[in-house]
């Protein structure tokens, strides 16, 4: 069902982009967004979260429906090989780790190491890693985008976009489909020439569709008396997303390379000519 999400303050609503695979969290398009005198072609641009619980009805949909060409898995390969994809007749399935377990855990010995990659679905344990040992900062996001693996990971991406038949989806995602898949949307809308106003509204689109996880989070802990930066990680680690971490992922690749499209032509060799290309066949 597509609804009014009212984002308040800024005086507009933005129309709600949730797609219909029923038991798939976090299924939207990027399909309908205005893009200057333009809009995002719909049934093309679709992101979610994991898809290793789609039921035979939603292989169906991705197949009759959306006409799927591709899907693009960025999650780690323990992440991947514990909870494969399904297949969807006439899909590729590709998948490009945005980062590995060892990326998380840096310099954990052995041990603790495999301790995390036997337990990574934990997210208390996730949680606890990451709180004590510092990983997760406002720059979480442009080190997805700065570092070699990323890098690969989203080249590998756009090289899957420019394969895409008309008339044809694509479909990405990571575990919540919000963070690695959530850089992969910015990527997107900042080459059709969105604002920053309207990626950072599509990112945030996360915590609605989250929004009874994330509250019954906030009631379990309150009493607890928990710190408001240790609530905010959790929140985080357990589907939520706060803007400060796109709006770095931004601001970053802005001074590192005058424009998030230069990143795209410097660092993934998405040049002019495959913008366009890109630009015309996704946009109406």
């Amino acid at each position: 069902m597509k609804g009014i999400v009212d984002f308040g303050g800024q005086g507009s609503f933005m129309k709600e982009q949730g797609i219909f695979l029923p038991g798939i969290g976090n299924a939207r398009e990027l399909g309908g967004y205005p893009i200057g005198d333009r809009r995002i072609r719909h049934n093309i641009l679709l992101r979610t979260s994991s898809l290793d619980q789609a039921s035979p009805e939603v292989i169906r949909l991705l197949q009759e429906q959306y006409r799927l060409q591709a899907v693009v898995d960025f999650r780690m390969s323990n992440e991947q090989q514990k909870k494969p994809d399904p297949g969807v007749p006439g899909a590729e399935l590709v998948h490009l780790p945005v980062l590995e377990m060892e990326d998380l855990t840096g310099e954990a010995d052995p041990e603790q190491l495999a301790f995390y990659r036997e337990h990574s679905e934990d997210r208390m344990a996730l949680f606890q890693m990451v709180y004590e040992g510092g990983w997760i900062s406002d720059q979480f996001y442009l080190q997805f985008l700065l570092d070699p693996r990323g890098k690969e990971a989203y080249r590998g991406f756009f090289e899957v976009l420019m394969r895409r038949e008309e008339g044809r989806a694509v479909l990405w995602h990571c575990t919540d489909g919000k963070d690695r898949a959530g850089c992969a949307a910015m990527l997107i809308l900042s080459m059709l020439g969105a604002d920053r106003e309207l990626i950072l509204r599509d990112y945030l689109l996360t915590n609605e569709y989250n929004s009874g996880v994330l509250n019954a989070i906030r009631e379990r802990v309150s009493a607890a008396g928990m710190p408001e930066d240790k609530l905010d990680l959790l929140l985080f680690m357990s589907g939520g997303v706060q803007a400060k971490y796109m709006d770095q992922a931004i601001d970053g690749l802005i001074g590192n390379y005058g424009s998030v499209k230069g990143y795209l032509e410097q660092e993934l060799g998405v040049d002019r000519e495959m913008q366009r290309q890109l630009c015309e066949g996704m946009l109406e």
